[in-house]
């Protein structure tokens, strides 16, 4: 006979606020982000409205902001510059030198309309043109299609309802691979190598044939430079094999490399989000557009409304009526309240990694740069790491040295024998360093590259070594030998 049996369980669990959640998502947008996101809450929350009070601006001036100049909007109600109090013109002009000295640069087109530009001068039917668009959607950010043929199929037919054969496919591939940059589209490192040698013009034919003929046949020994065994089979000088060598050097792994496809050139099509600025030997922080942030408050005339079906009857109206006022007030509120939480914390953030970077930030010198981990920085503000996290991960600071990403300041470092701090990324700009100088025809091995930092005061094991080897995409000594 079966028992049926009762059990207690005590489970702890974290369950966000959707003010909480809010938060969250306004830390991880751009100055430029927020501005967008601000924008489309006043659209769709008619409880949300500009403080027109906070800018010193009446609603009617607002009609009218149409017809005049940012600057005249700065100056008010005053008729010459000899009125504008002393005060008013300097902060006109800070402001002003603020926005000159921001990088800005047009948001360049992707490359999806790329690519579909150049296959909108060619004869595409309307069923070629969804499949190529459903295609070049699936390019990497490096340009290559990662997907193969039958995952291709799949996702056509499960997520576009479209029934896509293996030879359309193929086929609209091909017309793809023949776009600019060269080699998009290919499916790994060796086609595309192959796809930029078959287009190349510069350089000899037999060269050229040599280096194709080597990439799809002795791919293997070709990229584990196994020089003796390319020298034999293929019955060529060592000569020959350097300028097979030589001439592949010259292609582009990343076919999208340019084109601002990565983080970093991504990251600086827009303005920072932060300046910092040194001053008379001291460091300012400023958030990049502060002021410029449309100052936000609860509409009093839906304040006003929700109060007034409150205190009604509750009939069925009136209870639909205040359910959909208090949502609305609500959500407004809780706008307010993150776009207000996200610029203190994220000036808290930048604060404290000043604070932590206080020599780089005033010289640039790599050198100057200490360790520092995400940990640092909470304790230092009382945030959670992950808030911490959020906000570095996509903003980025101007300084008098340059535009860094957040991400850029923090690394981990180690404690030399004299017991200072060195950061990981000093000590990667020295392997690079002594890999870049070292004799190509006998590299170093790590081992080596181990008592030669030791001698420069990195103390490393040799797997540490790898591994920040690794880091920088350099390859073991063997691949990096040279005939």
């Amino acid at each position: 006979m079966n028992k049926l049996t009762q059990q207690q369980r005590l489970e702890q669990g974290l369950t966000l606020s959707p003010a909480q959640i809010q938060a969250i998502k306004m830390l991880e947008l751009t100055t430029l982000e927020l501005e967008i996101r601000i924008e489309r809450e006043l659209e769709e929350n008619p409880a949300l409205e500009e403080n027109y009070e906070a800018e010193g601006l009446s609603s009617a001036d607002d009609e009218a902001r149409g017809e005049a100049s940012e600057q005249d909007w700065e100056l008010g109600e005053y008729a010459s510059e000899d009125d504008i109090p002393a005060y008013k013109l300097r902060e006109l002009q800070e402001r002003q030198a603020k926005r000159e000295e921001v990088p800005f640069s047009a948001s360049a087109p992707s490359l999806d309309e790329l690519l579909m530009e150049q296959l909108s001068l060619t004869k595409l039917t309307e069923r070629e043109r969804e499949l190529a668009r459903y295609i070049i959607g699936n390019l990497s950010a490096e340009g290559y299609l990662d997907r193969s043929i039958y995952q291709l199929q799949d996702d056509l037919l499960f997520k576009v309802g479209i029934e896509a054969s293996e030879y359309e496919l193929r086929e609209l591939i091909k017309r793809i691979q023949g776009l600019e940059p060269a080699g998009i589209a290919a499916r790994n490192l060796q086609e595309c190598l192959i796809l930029q040698l078959e287009r190349r013009v510069e350089g000899s034919r037999l060269g050229i044939a040599l280096a194709l003929t080597i990439l799809r046949h002795h791919y293997d020994d070709f990229v584990n430079k196994r020089f003796d065994k390319l020298c034999a089979s293929l019955e060529i000088s060592q000569d020959e094999l350097s300028e097979v060598y030589a001439l592949v050097a010259k292609l582009n792994p990343r076919p999208t490399s340019g084109l601002g496809s990565d983080e970093e050139s991504r990251m600086m099509q827009y303005a920072p989000d932060f300046i910092v600025s040194e001053v008379d030997g001291e460091l300012t922080v400023a958030l990049v557009h502060e002021r410029e942030l449309t100052p936000l408050r609860l509409s009093p005339t839906y304040v006003a409304m929700l109060e007034d079906v409150q205190q009604g009857s509750a009939d069925r109206k009136r209870r639909e009526a205040m359910t959909f006022l208090k949502h609305k007030v609500e959500q407004a509120r809780w706008f307010i309240d993150a776009v207000a939480q996200r610029q203190q914390t994220l000036r808290q953030t930048m604060l404290a990694i000043v604070a932590h970077q206080h020599a780089f930030f005033l010289s640039g010198e790599l050198s100057d740069l200490r360790p520092m981990v995400l940990r640092d920085i909470a304790e230092a503000t009382g945030l959670d790491i992950s808030t911490i996290s959020r906000v570095s991960n996509s903003k980025s600071v101007q300084t008098d040295h340059g535009v860094y990403s957040l991400k850029f300041f923090f690394g981990e470092g180690i404690t030399n024998d004299e017991g200072e701090e060195i950061s990981t990324r000093q000590i990667k700009q020295a392997l690079e360093l002594l890999i870049s100088e070292e004799d190509k025809h006998n590299p170093y091995t790590d081992a080596e590259l181990v008592d030669l930092l030791a001698k420069q005061g990195y103390p490393l094991a040799r797997r540490t070594v790898a591994k920040y080897r690794e880091q920088l995409k350099l390859p073991v000594a063997r691949l990096r030998r040279e005939l």
